[in-house]
């Protein structure tokens, strides 16, 4: 009779898991909440300085005509210039704007928008202004409707248009609208023919987003290799999505990369293991983890837990799991909880300690949500001929809730006190 569960079928790293940094990222791409909303501000900036730049005439501040973006363009930019009639209109609409009178800018916006006498310049730049002030309020819905009026109304030079075009996919991803800011950028990649890298690694995060991995892939590889210095985070969402892909190998090259460039990132390194334990190199990610913790970087939790979990996945590696394990407790790092110590309990059976597994079996039992774990213990004080302490774990084990009540009364009929 088997008195103990198998190896594989009770270790508890296939429960806990390794710590994966990155994410199926990068939400990031893909990121923490902390980094999302750092990157929305900053791309609030970025929107807010593109919008009043091209919310005027497509001249620069010296007079001189602005150089054209999109050279490659199949769109005929139209001729964008003021009638007298709407000339005025739209100087007070921007005086409206211009001196902080938002309600009063989009109602005269909105006027010049509905009025098919004016010509399609006229209601597109009143378009764009409607776009700002919206945007400014954090009116995301409205400002997306101004810029979809913006471009279809069809009326602005190709700068200002595409631009505008862009900006509106930005806010549909933003906004968790992945198939449309998609198909936005689609339409402007065409339109377009752009193939700077800032724009392609926007269809590249819609793609990932949409968990179209293999699509993604080429995509933000294309926008990484156009880029002379490509961004981190570029980087960290084509990890993500060769993860996601099932990719191993060629995300664990990015992430080597990556974590080269930075060695006293801890972040990065973190990534590197975590990559190598979703692609099955767990000895791999143990010498990066045991690295980290050789040079002190260990100061969270779920540093150990990582740490532990990999080596209680690796065959043979208990012994190192119940070493992490005891020294994250020691400092006070690892929190005393029932995951740590029904690891430890388990790295010290099959490492044949088992009077320290007892020991570590007794703190996590009265931790654990049911009676299984009291129900490992009566097990393993039965293997050691602890028979009355082995019924008392059994009865414990049935009082808390088993799957198999059976298996703990068998305990409780042994013989002996």
């Amino acid at each position: 009779m088997n008195k103990q569960p198998t190896r594989r079928s009770t270790l508890l790293a296939a429960a806990i898991g390794a710590v994966v940094l990155f994410g199926a990222v990068p939400q990031a791409a893909a990121q923490q909440d902390t980094e999302r909303q750092t990157e929305k501000r900053e791309n609030a900036s970025n929107l807010r300085d593109n919008g009043r730049a091209n919310s005027r005439r497509n001249k620069s501040d010296d007079g001189k005509k602005v150089e054209n973006q999109y050279p490659n363009a199949t769109r005929v930019a139209p001729d964008a210039k003021a009638s007298s009639k709407g000339g005025t209109k739209l100087q007070k609409m921007m005086d409206a704007f211009n001196k902080e009178k938002p309600a009063d800018a989009r109602a005269q916006a909105d006027a010049i928008i509905a009025d098919t006498g004016l010509n399609p310049y006229e209601r597109s730049f009143a378009a764009q202004i409607g776009f700002q002030v919206a945007y400014d309020a954090d009116d995301n819905k409205a400002a997306m409707e101004y810029l979809k009026k913006a471009i279809d109304i069809n009326g602005l030079d190709n700068n200002s248009h595409f631009d505008r075009m862009f900006v509106l996919a930005q806010l549909q991803l933003q906004e968790e609208q992945y198939t449309e800011s998609l198909a936005t950028m689609d339409r402007f990649l065409t339109e377009s023919k752009s193939t700077k890298p800032e724009h392609l690694i926007v269809k590249g995060n819609a793609l990932y987003r949409l968990e179209r991995h293999a699509e993604a892939a080429k995509v933000i590889k294309a926008a990484i290799d156009a880029s002379p210095e490509p961004k981190a985070e570029w980087q960290q969402l084509l990890m993500a999505t060769y993860v996601e892909s099932n990719q191993g190998a060629e995300a664990a090259k990015v992430a080597e990369a990556i974590a080269a460039k930075s060695p006293n990132d801890k972040r990065a390194q973190m990534n590197v293991a975590a990559v190598y334990s979703q692609s099955d190199m767990l000895d791999k990610a143990a010498v990066v983890l045991e690295k980290m913790r050789a040079a002190g970087q260990f100061t969270e939790d779920k540093d150990y837990r990582q740490l532990y979990s990999t080596y209680l996945n690796l065959d043979g590696k208990e012994k190192e799991a119940a070493g992490v394990i005891n020294e994250g407790l020691e400092k006070g790092i690892l929190k005393p909880d029932y995951q740590a110590y029904v690891a430890l309990a388990q790295s010290y059976y099959f490492s044949d300690q088992a009077g320290k597994s007892i020991d570590a079996y007794k703190k996590a039992a009265p931790l654990a949500p049911d009676g299984e774990t009291y129900l490992n213990l009566a097990r393993v004080l039965w293997q050691e001929d602890r028979i009355p302490e082995a019924k008392e774990a059994a009865q414990q084990a049935i009082s808390k809730g088993v799957k198999k009540p059976d298996d703990a009364k068998k305990i409780l009929a042994l013989k002996g006190k």
